[in-house]
């Protein structure tokens, strides 16, 4: 047997997880808008409204999230990799000429096309490596997500990070990276990631509890190794390239866990010999139902399937998106989660300018603080302290953009991670790819509503015309009505949390029970 697992196995399931991982560790350049806003504000001479409108114009990419969701069932996890690779390479390709002034800006519509192309390739890659894990982890789907969405939130940060380290504070760079790093990672994920059945015996479900503890704790480690990166201040580029290098090792350290499995199935113990023999042995000379109890059986098997067919899923049962849409929850879920990651991207979306008007000139080190700190009540807590994060960045105290932006980014993070594992616990994993890309429409949603609307008009009245077409906005003025109104909502957002907890108590206690 060789080292190389297959990917039916255990290993091989996760080194799927694995690939996954670091698929999401490098997904998270949709939220680097602020990294090369201001370039593209001042190449375009853009107002604010219409630099916040290309930022709507990406996140509107992702509500051609429908299209992966759709083919998530349909069409293998290698292909919709590859699609948003591909996409990646001209969005973000694009983006880094213009840039890097390899080539003029395009047209305001076709940098929007642009731009769009760009946010829809994260929506084809998250599907592609979200939906077979949680379907391969069932019984640890919290986890699973929590793990993935911590390594996307983390994504900017490693990027950032990177670009940093590499001497350059040129946002092409960023880009450029955005562009081609994508590729080689999603052609990884695609040899090993595939849909295997989850483990069946309590023993197989502790030790992967187990494995997912030592993996969460990695994430945390390489979430305060890039803090304390990122609060250091300049370094010098000795200092950058171990960071560099280490950052790379962190990222591989996940490994250990199939290369473990590999090894732990090279030497199988006795005791499991004698197990599978004597099961053998039991399978074998295990006598088979007569005829008539077959019949019997078969005709109460057929007789229950009808009735599940004619009674519509409760919550907790596998829905499609038309009878989840037909639900009390999924519209609270739904409202929820605007209230939370619609506001959270307006801030990463415009953290470029909010840093400016505040009097930052270097803003990276908030776009990887805001990006790189990783149920229903949950939620419900992380809306009070999101709130509390607006009010703070609102009073522009000194120092209040760094709290202001660690306290967004981990409500950010809370939501986004726990929205998932709810939204399976709540609605089933059979039709799970379509209703999650329906859930995340509330980016481009959200991006419209409280950064296109909201934060462009409201800075925009602030702001005083610039040479050349553009304006620019300097003091707490700028955005403090922005923060106020979203503090607003994240209490709304608060509420509806704490009405779906109400709703759904009862389901809560029978998944607790089952896992007792």
């Amino acid at each position: 047997m060789g080292l190389t697992p297959k990917p039916t196995t255990p290993a091989g399931k996760w080194l799927g997880f694995v690939t996954a991982v670091w698929m999401q560790s490098i997904s998270g350049f949709i939220y680097g808008f602020s990294t090369y806003s201001d370039a593209l504000k001042a190449l375009m001479n853009l107002t604010q409204l219409q630099l916040n409108n290309l930022s709507v114009a990406k996140d509107v990419g992702v509500a051609f999230g429908l299209l992966p969701g759709l083919a998530s069932d349909r069409i293998p996890s290698p292909l919709l990799l590859l699609i948003g690779a591909l996409e990646a390479l001209i969005g973000y390709g694009v983006l880094w000429l213009v840039t890097a002034k390899i080539i003029n800006p395009l047209p305001y519509w076709l940098m929007c096309v642009i731009l769009g192309i760009a946010g829809n390739s994260g929506t084809w890659m998250n599907t592609a490596v979200l939906v077979p894990c949680m379907r391969n982890f069932r019984r640890n789907r919290g986890p699973v997500s929590g793990i993935l969405k911590g390594y996307l939130a983390l994504s900017t940060a490693i990027l950032t990070d990177l670009c940093a380290a590499l001497s350059s504070d040129d946002p092409s760079t960023f880009l450029l990276m955005s562009a081609v790093v994508p590729l080689p990672v999603c052609l990884a994920a695609a040899l090993f990631l595939r849909e295997i059945p989850p483990s069946s015996t309590p023993a197989e479900e502790s030790e992967e509890s187990r494995y997912f503890g030592i993996t969460n704790a990695l994430a945390v480690i390489l979430a305060v190794y890039l803090l304390v990166y990122d609060v250091t201040g300049t370094h010098s580029s000795t200092v950058s390239f171990l960071f560099a290098v280490v950052l790379l090792i962190l990222l591989a350290s996940p490994l250990w866990i199939p290369l473990y499995l590999v090894i732990k199935s090279l030497v199988p113990s006795r005791s499991e010999s004698d197990s599978d023999n004597v099961e053998g042995y039991n399978l074998v000379n295990e006598p088979l139902l007569s005829g008539e109890e077959s019949v019997e059986q078969a005709e109460k098997k057929w007789d229950t399937v009808a009735v599940e067919r004619r009674r519509p899923p409760v919550i907790g049962e596998d829905h499609t998106i038309f009878e989840a849409f037909r639900t009390v929850e999924f519209w609270i879920l739904f409202g929820s989660f605007l209230c939370g990651v619609g506001t959270g991207l307006t801030v990463m979306n415009n953290m470029g300018q909010i840093g400016q008007a505040l009097g930052y000139g270097d803003v990276s080190i908030f776009v990887s603080l805001i990006t790189g700190t990783p149920r229903p009540l949950w939620t419900a807590a992380s809306q009070i302290v999101m709130a509390v994060g607006y009010v703070i960045m609102a009073m522009a105290l000194p120092g209040s953009l760094y709290v202001g932006s660690i306290l967004v980014g981990v409500c950010y993070g809370v939501r986004y991670a726990i929205m998932i594992p709810t939204a399976s616990e709540l609605f089933g994993l059979k039709y799970f790819g379509l209703i999650y890309n329906i859930l995340i429409l509330n980016l481009p949603l959200g991006s419209f509503l409280f950064s296109g609307l909201l934060a462009g008009y409201l800075y925009d009245a602030q702001a005083t015309s610039t040479a050349g077409g553009g304006n620019s906005c300097t003091g707490a003025h700028c955005y403090r009505l922005v923060f106020v109104i979203m503090s607003i909502a994240s209490i709304i957002g608060f509420s509806l949390d704490v009405l779906l907890v109400i709703r759904t108590k009862n389901v809560y206690a029978k998944i607790y029970a089952s896992m007792a």
